[in-house]
């Protein structure tokens, strides 16, 4: 993947903005709208200021990845990766380090391989889905029912998928804000259900990531109780353009498939918790999180070391301008390194049950990769949003704007999101500029040559703000009425 150049160092000055790009006038707000007072923005900048400056990021990154390395739930990796984050958000100075046990059942990966047998006999990249069941130990051979995408499979009445091996060739479109993929992981999530239902053997598909390079993409699918659990794999992008070629050229394809898996191995992993406690109302929770888990084939630079280093540094951004100023936020701000996103949100659905009772003004959470943030979008309650034109000035010399303001539709993450619609918690979303992102998505080139260490920065710069005036409001944002 072609790196984006440096900022240089004039960028990184504090009265230099990114681009020209302005936040949008708000709307005329109502007589009594709420509205922040002028220290509370002066600070808010400041920490924006800070925040570009900060190099923690970059060095909490390359310590997660080069000191720990890959961290699948529950395996020894995420034990080493949870120990760490717990001495890092400490070196940061920050408060109530913790780690909370998450018990998980874990899927382990085996060898796997994959090749065409007819008509000419060729080895595929390969890498077996998150969650699928083994093979048998010799391997599954047969002819392949070819479908363009998901929906092909999902509207096929006939029966063409039984005792074959069900093969989607789903693109994946490039796209800034991720809608490409959104699209396209259906295939991944439900295709072994959809092809269980038609009597197939095994599913394979096209890898949901838009490179073209000869590198598999894994990441989670899933089953469906009453159905045949089959297994499914992934081929790189160049192997399902092979297949393609030759399926429409009329040849009837075989393949052979061998993996092995284990499923439902027992195990704890941990959610890792520190704050930046409130000088006002400490009992009220900003939280920023990421999940600190990764799969097993790169180290997890991007998905979701980037998150983890974004949010923590954010954190200590806004505690060692306490250190100095004296100002504390009115609010608890909270980071959370949730555990097994990739594989069951587990962490996010402990801290629910843990934290339910407890009043969140802000969940959020950086899980993109470590692209620019270019807009920012809430999911507060409409008597919150005049707040939102203030942040969105604060934000704008970093090239973010508030392009949806009255849509109000913000998604703030995965485990964030899970959390704002089982408990109706407020949320913001800091978009991320996504458009590389899913070349190496979930695969062994997410590694840290991916990241560019000034993007990094202003992402701890647009999250150190955010926090501190979610902190500082003068009303509950509360979630939008349903």
């Amino acid at each position: 993947m072609k790196r984006r150049p440096l900022l240089t160092a004039g960028l990184l000055a504090a009265a230099t903005p990114w681009t020209r790009a302005q936040a949008p006038a708000p709307a005329a707000a109502a007589e009594a709208a709420p509205a922040y007072s002028p220290a509370d923005l002066q600070h808010a900048a400041r920490l924006r200021d800070a925040g570009l400056a900060d190099g923690d990021a970059w060095r909490l990154v390359q310590q997660l990845c080069n000191e720990v390395g890959p961290r699948p739930a529950g395996s020894p990796g995420d034990a080493k990766a949870v120990a760490w984050a717990q001495q890092a958000l400490r070196a940061l100075q920050l408060q109530n380090v913790r780690a909370e046990p998450v018990p998980l059942r874990v899927w382990v990966r085996g060898p796997a391989s994959a090749a065409l047998v007819a008509p000419v006999a060729e080895p595929l990249v390969m890498v077996a889905l998150g969650n699928s069941v083994a093979t048998p130990e010799a391997g599954i051979e047969a002819e392949v029912a070819w479908y363009p995408d998901f929906a092909a499979l999902a509207a096929d009445t006939s029966e063409r998928a039984r005792g074959r091996i069900v093969f989607i060739d789903q693109k994946t479109e490039r796209s800034r804000d991720g809608r490409g993929y959104g699209a396209a992981v259906p295939a991944r999530s439900r295709g072994a259900v959809e092809a269980a239902k038609r009597g197939a053997l095994a599913l394979g598909i096209r890898s949901i990531g838009t490179d073209r390079e000869r590198i598999a993409h894994t990441g989670a699918m899933r089953y469906e109780i009453g159905l045949p659990q089959i297994p499914a794999f992934a081929i790189s992008v160049p192997d399902a353009e092979r297949l393609a070629a030759l399926q429409a050229g009329g040849a009837t394809l075989r393949l052979r498939v061998q993996l092995q898996s284990r499923s439902g191995v027992e195990a704890v992993s941990h959610n890792v918790i520190a704050e930046v406690l409130g000088a006002e109302l400490p009992e009220e929770i900003v939280l920023l999180g990421a999940h600190l888990d990764s799969w097993d084939l790169g180290v997890g630079a991007l998905d979701d070391g980037a998150g983890v280093a974004i949010v923590s540094a954010a954190a200590g951004v806004l505690q060692r301008l306490a250190q100095q100023t004296g100002r504390r936020p009115r609010r608890t701000v909270r980071v959370v390194l949730f555990a097994n996103e990739e594989n069951g949100f587990d962490g996010a659905l402990a801290y629910g049950d843990r934290y339910k009772q407890q009043v969140h003004q802000l969940v959020s959470e950086s899980d993109f990769g470590a692209g620019a943030v270019y807009a920012l979008r809430s999911r507060v309650q409409p008597q919150a949003l005049p707040l939102f034109g203030a942040l969105a000035e604060v934000l704008a010399p970093l090239g973010v704007a508030w392009p949806e303001a009255g849509r109000n539709e913000g998604s703030p993450g995965p485990d964030a999101a899970l959390l704002m619609r089982r408990h109706r918690w407020p949320a913001v979303q800091l978009a991320q500029d996504g458009t590389t992102y899913f070349d190496v998505h979930h695969t062994v080139h997410d590694t840290l040559e991916r990241i560019v260490p000034a993007e990094l920065a202003q992402n701890v710069a647009c999250w150190a703000a955010t926090a501190w005036l979610a902190a500082q409001s003068p009303l509950r944002w509360s979630a939008p009425a349903a």
